[in-house]
């Protein structure tokens, strides 16, 4: 349904016929690890997650999995081979 709270005239998918489902009734603010995060959106009221509505909970154990300014680095480590596999491919 369309919101009628925060971000009103958008798509939610926690708006019904009584009004907004969330908890307390409305999205929060974003946080800020969340600054320059392409979900980000400004509204009249201030900078909200168009994916979350409540943004903090998704930093809490680390990185939020929406973000999209945020680079996993990898360690650039190659997965281990098996030995009989790897000696196979050689024999072809």
């Amino acid at each position: 349904m369309i919101c009628q709270t925060i971000r009103k005239g958008q798509e939610c998918a926690f708006m019904t016929a009584k009004g907004c489902s969330y908890n307390g009734g409305l999205c929060h603010e974003i946080v800020e690890e969340c600054k320059g995060c392409g979900r980000s959106q400004q509204m009249e009221s201030g900078w909200y997650c168009t994916a979350c509505p409540e943004p903090e909970i998704k930093w809490k154990h680390g990185h939020c999995n929406m973000a999209t300014h945020v680079t996993i680095a990898t360690n650039g480590t190659s997965k281990k081979l098996n030995p009989l596999k790897a000696s196979k491919r050689r024999s072809r």
